[in-house]
């Protein structure tokens, strides 16, 4: 009987020693609030390579599109998979929904602790080659000399391209603008070549191939330096526009049970990857920049960007539901 019970143990022991080692055979989760091929989905991806190789794991994206993220991140925030999911929460998510929808079945700043920011998108303001203006100023009095207004589009009513559309015609105070909400940044771009509308608000990866093959105008991007793949196109703030500064932005966050450990050991995989070489270079060619950092400054970046952009929401009384 003692020889039975030893066994017991001992088959016991072996397996409480294993179990680590098979949970970290378990691959990692990687969810991502839209559709596979995007530029959301490209930059996980890309990212994913070099994490994955730092922690020793399969990273697996798992694409959940649908209702401005808050499909993704409902899903994400009611895991308790604690150590094997993560979660691309994005300007959306984390600094716009809260103040575009009325209710929301996650909440942004309880249900979610912050690994680390990802990337960012810079904002540029680009016009059909017809328009008579290659620079902010000359758009500015373009646009003041029609009398019917100026029509300019973006990727979606309550979209980064929105709010930083209303945050530059507040501060330009150019009047009679008419936003047009499209349904992604590509069908924008295309009414802005074609003529139906003179200007959009566009993200750096999808301007990118337009801009290379001369198909539509950069008057400027909204942000402190030039883009290293589009240095030829000047900053509004240099331009005169005085602080101002706009993107489309991604972090990873992890369900609010995650041990502070799996924060960490996420953090620095992703810190690792966003200094690869080769990581950045990928990314560069997208016309997206690195955001490297701690937990800590993720979380003070996502407060600033929550109190600025609540209040260009409020101001404008815009409202998805």
């Amino acid at each position: 009987m003692q020889r039975k019970q030893f066994l017991a143990a001992l088959a016991l022991t072996g397996l409480a020693c294993s179990a680590p080692a098979l949970a970290q055979d378990k691959p990692l989760e990687w969810v991502v609030g839209y559709a596979a091929g995007g530029g959301s989905d490209v930059v996980a991806r890309v990212i994913a390579e070099a994490m994955g190789h730092r922690l020793g794991r399969v990273i697996v994206i798992n694409n959940k599109p649908g209702a401005g993220t808050n499909i993704a991140a409902e899903y994400s925030a009611r895991s308790r998979d604690f150590g094997h999911l993560m979660f691309t929460a994005d300007f959306a998510t984390l600094a716009a929904n809260p103040f575009l929808f009325s209710k929301l079945s996650y909440n942004a700043e309880r249900d979610f602790k912050s690994v680390g920011m990802l990337v960012r998108f810079p904002m540029l303001l680009a016009v059909n080659n017809d328009v008579p203006a290659s620079n902010l100023g000359e758009f500015i009095a373009w646009a003041k000399q029609q009398k019917a207004g100026v029509s300019w589009g973006s990727a979606g009513l309550g979209s980064p391209h929105h709010l930083v559309g209303e945050l530059f015609r507040e501060q330009t105070g150019i009047a009679g603008m008419t936003h047009v909400p499209y349904r992604g940044a590509a069908p924008a771009v295309q009414d802005v070549i074609g003529g139906q509308i003179p200007a959009m608000w566009v993200d750096s990866a999808t301007a990118i191939p337009f801009l290379s093959e001369k198909k539509i105008k950069a008057i400027g991007v909204a942000s402190p330096a030039r883009i290293d793949s589009l240095p030829q196109v000047a900053t509004l703030q240099e331009q005169g526009l005085k602080g101002f500064e706009g993107y489309a932005w991604q972090g990873i966050v992890v369900p609010a049970g995650s041990p502070d450990a799996v924060v960490k050991k996420f953090s620095d995989a992703l810190q690792y990857a966003l200094s690869d070489t080769r990581t950045k270079a990928r990314l560069s060619t997208m016309g997206v920049e690195p955001m490297p950092g701690s937990s800590a400054q993720m979380q003070q970046f996502v407060s600033s960007e929550r109190s600025k952009w609540s209040r260009v929401i409020s101001t404008n009384h815009i409202k998805l539901d």
